[in-house]
C-alpha cells in the first residue's frame, strides 16, 4: 500500500510539473483591485454596511499589540504602564514618539480604510442608475455610510490635525495626497453628520428584514452625540449643546438607576449592573446604552467576535499570580493589568459615597480563594513586597469576563459599549460651560452625579478641570481618554500634573505641547512622492 500511494503521488508531481509548462501558467490572474465595488441592490449594500461595522471593530480588537489599547490610556492623566507590550511605550516615554511609532501608522491606515470603504457605498448609493430601492432606503444606506466616514475624519482630526481630505473611492495608486485645511476636514464631518442625523432613523426603529430590532447598527442618536463631540473640537459649543439636547429630549434613553438583569438579585448597584455581560445591550433592558458592539461566543457564533479583544487582559489585575489565588467571575477573569490605575484615580478622584467607586465596579481589596492551600484561603491579600502592585494592583471591572470552559482566556467575549447616554450630559455640560452658562453645566453634572450619590455641585464650582475629572470618574474604562485629552488641549497640563507619582514602574517623561498631535506615519509621507505631506511640528 505504501508503495502504491508513493507511485501516485509521483505521476501527480510529474502531471503538474508538465502542466506548468504550458503558457497559460504564465497568465496573470488579478485577484484584487483598485477599481471600487459596483453596488446595485438592497443585498450588497447591506453587505458593505456590514463590512463597515466589521472594520470598525477591528479598531476595539487588534490584538496583534496586546499593548494597543493602553497607548489610548498610559500616560494621560489616569493610568500608567504595567506588564509593557512595546506599541505602547511612547506614549509615557514621549521622548520615543517619532515618525515610525506604530500605533500612529495603524490609527492613519485604520482610518484611511474605514474612509475609502464608506466612499465605495456613498459613490454608488448616490449613483441615480441604482433603481429598486426607496429613496428612504437609499437615505438610511447613505447616512450610515457617511456617519462612518465622519467617524473616521474625526479620529484622523483629533489625533493628527490637517489629513487629506478623500471623498471618492481610490481607483488607483495615488502619490500626490496633501493636507487639507482643519476647516475642510471639520466641514466634511459636519456635513456628513448632520446628513446622518437626519436621515437615520432612531433606535427603537433600527430593525432587521423580518422587523426585529438591530440595535447594534448605528441609529440617530450615535450621529448626533458624534457630532456634539465634533462641535466642542470644533469650537461651536452652542451647536454642540443642540445635539445633546435633541438626545435628551428624544426620550429614547435613560439613565440606569435601579437593579436589572442578570445579577439583579445578588449584591451589587445600578451602575455596575450596566457592564455586565447579559445586560448591556438594549435588548437585555439597558436603556442607557446608545451604541454597543454586540458580541458572540465565536464557538457558537461564527464569526461572533473579531479579532481577539484584549480589554479584560489590559485591565484587570494579574491577581491569578499569587500563591492561593484562582481565576473566577467575581475578579474580573484572568486580567494581565496591562495598565495601572494611578494615586489620583485610586486615592483622590471619587468621594466615598460615589457609586461608580464601588466594590463592584472597582476591585482594591483581594481575598485568597483557594481552598488547596488552606494556610491562607479566606484571608486578605496583604499589599506587601516590591512588586505587589503588578499582582494585586487597584483594577477597574467594567471588563470582567470569565468563560469557565477557557479560564486562560485569550480573547474576550464581551460587548462593547461604545456610546452610553451618561456621556451625552457631560458632553452638555461641557457645551454649557463654554458658553458662560455655570448653572446649566453644574445641573447637567448633577444629573449623573445623583444617579452615583455624589454630591452635588453649585455653579461655582464647574471649570474644566472639574468637567474632566468627572468624565473620568463616569467613563474611566470606557472613553478613550487620550483623544478627549487631545480634543480639549489639555493633555500636558492634566498629565504632568497627576500622573507623576515617582513610584510607578513606567515614569512619564518628554510630555510636551507637540504631543497635542501624533506624528504623520513617515511611511506615508515617503510613499507620497508627487507631493509634499507635511509633517507635524517637532516630530
Amino acid at each position: 500500500m505504501k508503495k502504491y500511494i508513493q507511485l501516485i503521488l509521483c505521476l501527480y508531481i510529474i502531471f503538474q510539473t508538465f502542466s506548468s509548462c504550458k503558457k497559460t501558467f504564465l497568465n496573470e490572474e488579478v485577484y484584487s483591485s483598485y477599481a471600487p465595488a459596483t453596488l446595485t441592490d438592497s443585498l450588497g449594500f447591506e453587505a458593505s454596511i456590514v463590512g463597515l461595522h466589521n472594520k470598525l471593530s477591528s479598531f476595539f480588537t487588534q490584538s496583534n499589540n496586546q499593548g494597543w489599547l493602553c497607548v489610548w490610556q498610559v500616560g494621560t492623566d489616569i493610568a500608567y504602564s504595567g506588564q509593557t507590550e512595546g506599541i505602547e511605550i511612547p506614549y509615557y516615554n514621549y521622548a520615543s514618539l517619532i515618525s515610525t511609532d506604530g500605533a500612529a501608522s495603524y490609527t492613519w491606515n485604520w482610518a484611511y480604510q474605514m474612509i475609502n470603504n464608506a466612499n465605495v457605498v456613498i459613490m454608488n448609493i448616490e449613483n441615480p442608475s441604482v433603481t429598486g430601492m426607496t429613496q428612504n432606503n437609499k437615505n438610511s444606506i447613505d447616512a450610515e455610510a457617511r456617519y462612518f466616514r465622519a467617524y473616521a475624519y474625526n479620529i484622523l482630526a483629533t489625533c493628527f490635525g490637517k489629513v487629506p481630505v478623500v471623498t471618492k473611492p481610490l481607483t488607483g495608486p495615488k502619490t500626490d495626497f496633501v493636507r487639507a485645511p482643519i476647516d475642510t476636514v471639520n466641514t466634511l464631518i459636519e456635513k456628513d453628520l448632520l446628513f446622518a442625523a437626519t436621515n437615520l432613523p432612531y433606535i427603537d426603529n433600527v430593525k432587521k428584514s423580518n422587523g426585529q430590532p438591530l440595535y447594534a447598527r448605528v441609529n440617530k442618536a450615535c450621529a448626533q452625540q458624534l457630532l456634539a463631540e465634533a462641535y466642542l473640537r470644533m469650537g461651536k459649543p452652542a451647536q454642540a449643546e443642540a445635539q445633546c439636547t435633541a438626545i435628551i429630549n428624544s426620550g429614547k434613553f435613560s439613565l440606569t438607576t435601579a437593579r436589572f438583569g442578570v445579577k439583579a438579585s445578588q449584591p451589587g448597584d445600578p451602575f455596575a449592573d450596566m457592564f455586565y455581560y447579559g445586560n448591556e445591550r438594549r435588548s437585555q433592558g439597558n436603556k442607557e446604552s446608545i451604541w454597543v458592539m454586540e458580541m458572540e461566543n465565536p464557538s457558537t457564533v461564527t464569526g461572533g467576535i473579531t479579532g481577539d479583544p484584549q480589554q479584560r487582559r489590559v485591565w484587570v489585575a494579574a491577581y491569578y499570580q499569587i500563591t492561593g489565588m484562582s481565576i473566577c467571575d467575581s475578579l474580573g477573569g484572568r486580567g494581565l493589568a496591562r495598565l495601572r490605575l494611578n494615586n489620583w484615580v485610586n486615592y483622590k478622584l471619587y468621594e466615598k459615597s460615589d457609586m461608580r467607586n464601588s466594590r463592584f465596579t472597582f476591585k482594591r481589596n483581594y481575598w485568597y480563594n483557594n481552598p488547596a492551600y488552606p494556610a491562607t484561603y479566606g484571608k486578605m491579600v496583604p499589599y506587601v513586597g516590591s512588586d505587589t502592585i503588578f499582582r494585586i494592583c487597584p483594577s477597574i471591572l467594567k471588563w470582567g469576563q470569565y468563560n469557565p470552559l477557557d479560564e486562560f482566556g485569550y480573547d474576550m467575549i464581551k460587548d462593547l459599549i461604545l456610546m452610553r447616554y451618561g456621556e451625552t450630559y457631560l458632553l452638555l455640560a461641557e457645551a454649557q460651560f463654554k458658553q458662560g452658562n455655570l448653572t446649566g453645566a453644574a445641573s447637567s453634572l448633577n444629573v449623573i452625579r445623583g444617579r452615583a450619590n455624589a454630591t452635588p455641585i453649585t455653579s461655582a464650582q464647574v471649570t474644566m478641570d472639574f468637567i474632566l475629572d468627572e468624565r473620568a470618574r463616569e467613563l474611566i474604562g470606557e472613553e478613550n481618554r487620550r483623544m478627549t485629552l487631545m480634543r480639549t488641549g489639555t493633555l500636558v497640563d492634566r498629565a504632568t500634573r497627576l500622573n507623576t507619582e515617582p513610584n510607578s514602574r513606567n515614569l512619564l517623561n518628554n510630555l510636551s505641547s507637540k504631543n497635542l498631535l501624533m506624528p504623520i506615519p513617515q511611511a506615508e509621507i515617503d510613499l507620497n512622492k508627487d507631493a509634499k505631506l507635511e509633517q507635524n511640528p517637532g516630530y
